[in-house]
């Protein structure tokens, strides 16, 4: 699968399938004996794991702040770098910045008369306005709402063989699009997602939030109901689990954790809480919860993993490891619900709760920075990755909560850092003492984790495809509604069963937003899938980085790149007649920069060679100069 590895909790329900299969377990009628199970105590050596204990309170006085420093964050690496004996690198320059910053928060370049403003402003603010105006910007909520869908899973269909639409899936993308642009509160756009539907029963936005728990596959034709609601319920808690905890809890599910404190009953337990609301209907997608308050159906512990072997009863609860006391458990019964899940929700974003807050930091961190001050985000765990800056860590996290769980104030705190704002890259006329500097940071901080300098970073395939259609100036900015449908190749079309890819009519709405794109499990829009794009077959923390020839050919060679850059041609075309004019143009609508003297030379010489090809089309060079732009490094990376 693009982009992620195969969960752990995937690979145990497998194995532990493949034990039922081959040792002829059968259905039991009653439920199995409790010494068929039973659970470990949680140690005081168990609570000792850094993620479980306590965030640390981070005292900041009596450090004077050194001169590169501009605000906490920049206290924190600098201790490290100091450690390290490193240096940081200098601020980026002003186009740089605004190209980062507008790609960061918004998922769009900046235009030429954007970037000429702010490199332009001498204001000692013009940057703390350019951030406040990107993360006013409705652009913010469909960038970063991108994000938070590869972590539910989110598509627009069940998966497996007949990939089934669900047709009002796509009211919970605008609904966290929604969310972000409206700086919903974090612990609320939880609480919403997780128990809606009890909190606000009327309010259709509240019950459209819980979809995130239903957002993963299913097989609603399935012959077994039992399977089907075992295998929805497992893939659920898994993935609350891994999101919110960054806790791969699903290993539980079959047997006890083989690393981390997490019992099968725990397993179970968080389980149990989900299991009221859910009704299956064969041959129906999953959409949202329905709880029936007079539910009263006992929960099981299912040995080895098994659906067809329950074992001792359990109560719904939470993980042992971090509550102090299961009894500590009590939720708010009324005539309409058994108020599970919202008392899950407010364990969770507790303050004492030494995770959700760490995970979330880290997760922005994470793509701000290209890699988390964990490097495993969903799994905060034994076998996961310690933190590079502790510190940090538990600094953001306590900030995040005191800004009352306002995203928006987090994320400007990070770009107005010093340590964001650093260089990625050494000019051609550094001094000896910058490029010595440089090649320390390269030594004693290769990854970058030490924050030493800014990493660059490739655009994912949807920033690709929007960047192009910005150019050349054919982006629609509608907002909402089903997926739109762009034509496929034909290639592609031939392997979809009937009816699965019905382009969409309206000519216009193919040059909708990617985020707006429909989103198939069984088939991710090409220029998607060459660039990463997750299956939204498992929750996605972070996407792959691969580098490969398809991605170049498909830049290169298909039909969509052909299309926008005879679109961007044909508009430079009419705008300037003069093909130096052109050129400029050409490189500022894409590259968001002048052209040099080398740039002129080499594209008067790409099309003396070209010249001659151009027939009937006058266009043709010009189109094929964009065509090479869209495929210049500079383009699809950001410094």
């Amino acid at each position: 699968m693009a982009g992620c590895a195969i969960p752990r909790f995937w690979a145990c329900g497998f194995l532990c399938s493949l034990f039922a299969l081959f040792s002829g377990i059968g259905f039991a009628e009653e439920p199995a004996t409790e010494p068929d199970y039973v659970e470990l105590p949680i140690t005081a050596e168990d609570r000792e794991h850094w993620a479980f204990l306590p965030r640390l309170k981070v005292d900041l006085s009596g450090h004077p702040r050194h001169p590169w420093a501009i605000n906490e964050i920049d206290d924190l690496v600098y201790r490290e770098l100091e450690r390290a004996e490193l240096m940081p690198q200098p601020a980026a320059t002003k186009r740089d910045l605004i190209r980062r910053l507008s790609y960061d928060l918004t998922g769009l370049p900046p235009t030429a008369e954007e970037i000429e403003a702010f490199v332009t402003d001498p204001h000692p603010a013009a940057y703390l306005r350019l951030v406040d105006r990107l993360l006013g910007s409705p652009r913010y909520g469909e960038r970063w709402a991108q994000h938070w869908l590869d972590l539910a899973r989110f598509a627009e269909t069940d998966g497996f063989e007949h990939d089934k639409v669900r047709g009002e899936a796509w009211k919970y993308r605008d609904w966290v699009v929604s969310a972000l642009n409206a700086d919903m509160p974090y612990d609320e756009f939880l609480t919403l997602q997780l128990a809606g539907d009890e909190i606000s029963p009327d309010d259709d936005s509240a019950v459209t939030a819980t979809r995130f728990c239903l957002s993963g596959p299913d097989m609603p034709d399935i012959n077994l109901t039992e399977e089907r609601m075992h295998t929805v319920l497992n893939e659920m808690v898994s993935t609350v689990g891994e999101v919110i905890l960054g806790l791969q809890v699903g290993c539980a599910q079959c047997h006890d954790h083989k690393f981390d404190s997490i019992s099968q009953a725990d397993f179970y337990r968080l389980r149990a809480i989900f299991r009221p609301a859910i009704r299956l209907k064969k041959n129906v997608s999953l959409s949202v919860f329905q709880e029936d308050p007079a539910f009263a159906k006992p929960s099981h512990l299912m040995l080895r993993g098994d659906f067809r072997r329950p074992g001792p009863k359990v109560q719904p609860g939470v993980l042992r490891v971090i509550a102090e006391d299961l009894a500590d458990f009590q939720p708010t019964v009324t005539d309409k619900s058994k108020g599970l899940r919202t008392e899950f929700a407010k364990w969770l974003v507790d303050s004492r709760n030494p995770l959700t807050a760490r995970v979330i930091v880290n997760r922005v961190w994470l793509y701000h920075f290209g890699q988390g001050i964990v490097t495993t985000p969903s799994d905060f765990g034994v076998t996961g990755e310690y933190p590079s800056h502790d510190e940090l860590l538990d600094w953001l996290a306590d900030y995040l909560i005191e800004q009352d769980w306002s995203l928006k104030a987090l994320h400007k705190k990070i770009v107005t850092s010093a340590t964001y704002r650093q260089r990625s890259f050494l000019p051609a006329d550094r001094s000896d003492v910058e490029l010595a500097t440089w090649q320390r940071s390269l030594e004693r901080d290769p990854s970058g984790a030490l924050l030493s300098r800014y990493t660059r970073w490739r655009l994912e395939g949807e920033a690709i495809r929007d960047a192009m259609l910005f150019s050349a100036g054919g982006l629609s900015f509608d907002t909402g509604g089903p997926g739109v449908r762009p034509p496929l190749p034909q290639e592609l079309l031939e392997t979809l069963l009937k009816k699965q890819w019905d382009v969409t009519e309206d000519v216009g709405e193919h040059q909708r937003r990617s985020l707006y794109v429909f989103a198939r499990r069984n088939l991710r829009y090409p220029i998607f899938e060459v660039f990463d794009r997750p299956s939204a077959n498992v929750s996605c923390p972070q996407r792959g980085k691969s580098t490969t020839a398809p991605q170049s050919l498909h830049l290169l060679n298909s039909s969509f790149s052909f299309e926008i850059a005879n679109q961007l041609a044909a508009s430079i075309a009419a705008e300037q007649e003069e093909p130096r004019e052109q050129i400029a143009v050409a490189f500022q609508r894409i590259l968001g920069r002048q052209p040099t003297l080398a740039d002129y030379d080499d594209v008067d010489l790409f099309w003396n060679q070209h010249h001659p090809l151009a027939g009937n089309d006058p266009n043709l060079p010009l189109a094929h100069l964009c065509l090479a732009l869209f495929n210049c490094n500079e383009f699809v990376f950001v410094d």
